[in-house]
């Protein structure tokens, strides 16, 4: 653009131009105020002019300085982009839950052949992970490593009334570590349901005869007949390794109906006996199938109900007794004397069928009930009920506190009764715990149990169990 030399128009000009005289007091006032004005006027466009004179000397920089800002820009992108995709600490944490815990227990048994008192103490630490996937599969990897002391006390009775205690040593044990892919059916989003691939070394109990009522003796029923299937676990069927767990393989397809309630088919093959610990481990192995169903029930009210079956080619007659170094196979009466110490010495098959349910009945309370039934092999016990419900604190201001109270028969079996003679019935038992929740990690519970005819002995003491546990867990 040119710009033109400017020329200051002072009145001398003005009058020059157009012919006027050069003094204003020669002039008529009204042609004097007009002059005045248009020399405003002129003065005000002479600013204007200057101002978008600078503005276009801005404009004409050298376009290298653009370009330098430029680069600055797409500098400061690239960093910002780098910095976006590079992972940070939460990120790497992600998918990561760990959960630790601390349990004491305190027991004092009166009654049955003598008096006894114990403590026990079991630390457990558990971690799970995302394991990256495979298609539109997902893994995750699950540990679990426990310690613990003390056997708790021990009357004479078919189920133990501290099912925490037993475990033999104070020094972590890897008691799990498994690997489980999830396969969705029916595409990426799983419109069919799910498969699911669990391998490695793990506790069956976690996947089968569940019950979320009576299932977990560090905060509800510490007697063992009421946390599992008794035939299961008190009578021994589950033939897991001497610290809870097998090494094994299950297989399981869980399908969604109307989006809240599900319906699982389940198959699991774990190592028995010495398989359990990792001696000849795919030899008679111990197997269970399960169907179960979880979801809404009468009332929309919450409810799961399972059904299982079961094979142990490798367990143990629980009858027939041998001396632990009597390599003959026992004695020919099938007891033991007082002063010989005596265990279990026949491997045979043991087969069954079990429930296991859980009902909501109100928003508060919750009731359970587990049934099994042996129908081959020899058992102290082949029969077994249980029945229990859990009330919550809601009704008397204290909402995380809970109520719980069971009752269990255990019926002895024929082959029992005829290696001893003096025995019959049913051992009975009943529990009654209260847990209060002092907060979010602490919790103390005292409870007290019952034990009628301990071991299927009519004469034998009833037998009386009080403790007190408490537990700290993050």
């Amino acid at each position: 653009m040119r710009n033109f030399p400017r020329i200051p128009l002072t009145w001398t000009a003005w009058a020059m131009m157009v012919g006027l005289p050069a003094s204003a007091d020669s002039l008529p006032a009204d042609v004097a105020q007009m002059l005045q004005t248009l020399q405003e006027r002129v003065t005000r466009l002479e600013a204007r002019n200057a101002e978008l004179e600078r503005h276009l000397a801005e404009s004409a920089r050298p376009a290298a300085k653009n370009e330098a800002l430029a680069a600055r820009v797409e500098d400061v992108e690239n960093a910002v982009l780098a910095l976006r995709d590079k992972p940070s600490g939460l990120e790497r944490l992600e998918g990561i839950s760990a959960g630790a815990s601390l349990t004491l227990v305190a027991q004092r048994a009166d009654g049955g052949a003598a008096r006894d008192s114990q403590l026990t103490a079991r630390a457990d630490v558990e971690v799970e992970l995302a394991a990256g996937s495979i298609g539109d599969a997902e893994g995750k990897l699950f540990a679990h490593f426990r310690a613990g002391e003390g056997d708790g006390v021990a009357p004479a009775s078919f189920a133990t009334p501290n099912a925490t205690g037993g475990f033999g040593t104070s020094r972590p044990t890897l008691m799990q570590a498994r690997y489980q892919l999830d396969i969705p059916v029916g595409g990426k989003s799983g419109e069919l349901g799910r498969m699911e691939v669990t391998v490695g070394k793990m506790d069956p109990f976690v996947f089968f005869d569940a019950n979320n009522v009576a299932d977990d003796e560090s905060e509800g029923f510490l007697n063992l007949a009421f946390v599992h299937n008794p035939l299961l676990d008190a009578g021994g069927d589950i033939g897991v390794g001497s610290d809870g767990a097998s090494p094994g393989l299950r297989l399981a397809y869980v399908s969604d109906i109307n989006g809240g309630n599900h319906i699982t088919a389940s198959l699991g093959i774990y190592g028995a006996g010495r398989g359990g610990d990792y001696t000849d481990t795919f030899g008679n192995p111990f197997t269970i199938a399960q169907l179960e169903y979880a979801g809404k029930t009468w009332g929309g009210l919450e409810g799961t109900y399972r059904l299982y079956a079961w094979n142990n080619a490798r367990a143990l007659d629980q009858v027939t007794l041998v001396e632990d170094n009597d390599a003959a196979g026992g004695n020919d009466d099938g007891t033991c004397d007082a002063n010989e110490e005596c265990v279990p010495g026949i491997e045979e098959s043991h087969r069954g069928w079990g429930l296991s349910i859980d009902q909501q009945v109100t928003e508060n309370a919750t009731l359970f009930a587990r049934y099994g039934h042996s129908t081959r092999g020899s058992l102290a016990f082949d029969r077994a009920f249980t029945l229990g419900g859990q009330l919550g604190g809601s009704g008397w201001g204290r909402e995380n506190d809970r109520l719980g109270l069971a009752l269990g028969l255990l019926k002895s079996s024929n082959e029992y009764r005829l290696a001893n003679p003096t025995f019959s019935g049913t051992e009975k038992t009943a529990e009654l715990f209260y847990v209060w929740q002092a907060n979010e990690h602490f919790h103390l519970a005292p409870s007290l149990q019952w034990i009628g005819c301990p071991g299927a002995d009519p004469a034998a003491k009833d037998v009386t169990v009080m403790g007190l546990r408490a537990k700290l867990s993050y």
